[in-house]
């Protein structure tokens, strides 16, 4: 019984229960430590105890505080005040240092504004807002509207699976992503890839229809690969919804969604990691640039930038024609400046004056911009680099606008394929030399040794021959010639409103016939495709009278005639549930059989599994070859076209301009 002994004769006690070894090794440490005690003075005995450490190696039981006290609301309140005044104090600071011309910097405000404001590397260390959750693919689900802005989440990406990795630092704002994969429908796009997107930079995207542009852009901003959170994403990509507000209104209210996005994700940041966080920085610089009293003034300009007239900007968007919902939209983006900008086809439906102001704008983009679109002039003025998905299912990076991406691109094929060749005439060469040797002993060696080149060549892989963009050209077919004027227009005027003070025309007199090459140009809403209606009898004059040969076929193709399509279908079962008994052709009605049907879709490139998959697999350019293939359906006297370069790729656009200069009917072009 031990319960009567004091603390040393128990700590004996304990001893003698141990084996022999281990009781003579814990003496000789305790003997040990008794004779270091001696032999220290009271400062050392002192500082050891201060830091934590027991002379004879215990835990100091002091009272110091490990764990921070808890903030209160208030005091997290005031910590917030202090941490902005902070900042500001050190922005006014700077300016004043700029607008002074010196060099000199106040010591004491520099030490302050550098503990309170940490490094740009430090800000960038970011971690999700409190309570966001996170999806399969490290998005945060809670505001995945937010960070994707207008991205539509009913389109063919979320069928897609991608793999990547995230090979750049999460607190980076130069993102680099490798081993970037995409698969859609069981068709890979491209494999092992990388997609660098550096700050600074505005990345074009340039491919032909089909090859997966629109998907990679909308991977990306949906967070489908490994982007840090703290980068905010915009996606644009189609007009804005046509709705009651007005213009002002929908971009003003889109701005004040951002700031309460904003300020809500500072309280989280607060509760969750204190003022110190160093995420605040860049929020409070976002916040300082939103100022509720600027907001209409700074809209207005953006508008105003885009063509917009007092009048038009206080009018409701379902009256606005497509050309200014989608300049509406772009002065939503613009005005939230998110730091990673994603463009698909800004241009469409843009009047000239529109197209030249966004280029010059998005010219001066300060963060990153990834974008596509079909224009070369758009992309020269806009891009510093340019990726190239080939086909090849390769993602290409070139450094330098449109016409340098061209120029190296040609370069490097050349040099590639000359390699190419000289690697297969060598080849060619020590094959040839080792059939020479048969059997001959004086001559087995030198085989070998031929033998063993051709088998290191093959080893280090050799070059592959380069894969030019396959060259696609259609055409209509040739209709009978009508009589002049198979169109006429006699003292037209228009208004939807039906009063003349709103007439978009007056007592308009002319006439269209066969040999016909008219192109309509003007500024958005200016009735250019409400003028295609009067001749198509969709809408009826306000005055006079519009007058069409009984006999006239049209081959129409305006900003909609995506419309038509059934969705749901196969291309090859779309045409021959439309045409059951056959279509008109120059030497009658022809009932047509799969291998025909099949022939008149490879016309237009729509070609192998493109037929059998569903239209709403398609990319939009393959959507409007099949409306191109069901214009030569019509066998037309006249061809209505309302800007159909909008979802064609370069190529397809060179096509299209061949096709109407041989068509021997009618043009009538906007």
């Amino acid at each position: 019984n031990t319960s009567s002994l004091c603390g040393e004769e128990k700590h004996e006690v304990s001893l003698l229960r141990m084996p022999k070894k281990e009781r003579q090794a814990k003496n000789a440490a305790m003997a040990m430590a008794k004779e270091l005690d001696s032999e220290m003075t009271e400062d050392d005995r002192e500082r050891i105890q201060k830091q934590g450490m027991g002379v004879h190696g215990g835990i100091n039981k002091g009272e110091d505080k490990i764990f921070e006290k808890k903030l209160t609301k208030e005091e997290k309140k005031a910590a917030l005040e202090a941490k902005r005044a902070e900042i500001a104090e050190k922005k006014a600071a700077k300016k004043a240092a700029e607008a002074g011309g010196s060099d000199t910097i106040d010591v004491g405000s520099a030490a302050d504004g550098a503990a309170a404001s940490p490094s740009a590397e430090d800000s960038m260390k970011a971690k999700p807002a409190k309570g966001a959750k996170k999806g399969k693919k490290g998005q945060t689900e809670d505001t995945l509207s937010e960070d994707v802005g207008k991205l539509d989440l009913q389109g063919t990406h979320k069928m897609a699976v991608v793999t990547s990795v995230l090979a750049s630092r999460k607190d980076s704002r130069d993102v680099k992503v490798s081993s970037f994969s995409i698969s859609l429908f069981g068709k890979i796009l491209f494999e092992d890839q990388t997609i660098e997107l550096t700050y600074g930079h505005r990345y074009g995207l340039v491919a032909q229809n089909g090859a997966g542009k629109s998907t990679l852009l909308k991977c990306v901003a949906a967070r489908m690969i490994p982007i840090p959170d703290f980068v905010d994403i915009w996606f644009l990509d189609k007009e804005a919804d046509p709705s009651d507000k007005t213009a002002v209104e929908v971009v003003i209210d889109t701005v004040r969604l951002e700031k309460d996005r904003l300020e809500k994700l500072e309280e989280d940041i607060m509760s969750d990691s204190g003022p110190e966080d160093p995420r605040l920085e860049s929020i409070y610089e976002k916040l300082e640039k939103m100022d509720p009293s600027t907001f209409e003034k700074r809209a207005g300009e953006l508008l105003f930038g885009l063509g917009f007239s007092q009048a038009m900007m206080h009018r409701a968007t379902k009256d606005m024609s497509g050309g200014w919902r989608m300049r509406v939209a772009l002065a939503q983006a613009l005005f939230v400046k998110p730091m990673l900008l994603v463009l698909d086809e800004p241009t469409n439906h843009l009047d000239l004056g529109a197209c030249v102001w966004l280029e010059d704008h998005l010219a001066k983009w300060e963060s990153i911009l990834l974008l596509t679109s079909h224009s070369a002039d758009f992309l020269n003025g806009v891009c510093s680099k340019i990726y190239h998905l080939s086909v090849r299912r390769t993602l290409d990076l070139y450094g330098g606008n449109f016409d340098s991406y061209v120029r190296t691109r040609g370069e490097n094929e050349t040099l590639q394929l000359k390699k190419h060749e000289k690697e297969q005439d060598d080849i060619k060469h020590l094959k040839e030399f080792i059939s020479s040797c048969g059997t001959y002993s004086n001559l087995v060696k030198q085989a070998q040794s031929k033998q063993k080149i051709l088998d290191k060549m093959y080893e280090a892989g050799l070059t592959s021959k380069p894969v030019a963009d396959p060259v696609f050209r259609f055409s209509f077919p040739s209709s009978e010639k009508l009589p002049p004027p198979v169109l006429a227009f006699q003292n037209v005027s228009f208004a939807y409103s039906g009063k003349k003070e709103d007439y978009l025309y007056t007592n308009l007199e002319f006439g269209i016939d066969c040999d016909s090459r008219i192109a309509l140009v003007g500024p958005n809403g200016a009735g250019k495709s409400t003028l295609l209606k009067l001749m198509l009898q969709e809408i009826e004059p306000s005055e006079g009278e519009v007058r069409r040969n009984p006999h006239l076929r049209f081959g129409r193709y305006n900003q909609h005639s995506e419309d038509v399509l059934d969705m749901a279908k196969t291309p090859l079962d779309f045409l021959r549930d439309l045409y059951p008994n056959g279509v008109v052709t120059a030497e009658g009605k022809k009932k047509f059989d799969v291998p025909e049907w099949r022939a008149k879709l490879g016309i237009f490139g729509v070609t192998g599994d493109k037929q059998t998959n569903l239209i709403s697999t398609l990319s939009p350019g393959y959507r409007a070859r099949l409306v191109f293939c069901l214009m030569s359906l019509r066998n037309p006297h006249l061809l209505l076209l309302d800007e159909p370069t909008n979802p064609l790729d370069m190529d397809m656009i060179d096509s299209l301009a061949g096709a109407i200069k041989a068509f021997n009917g009618g043009v009538v072009l906007v």
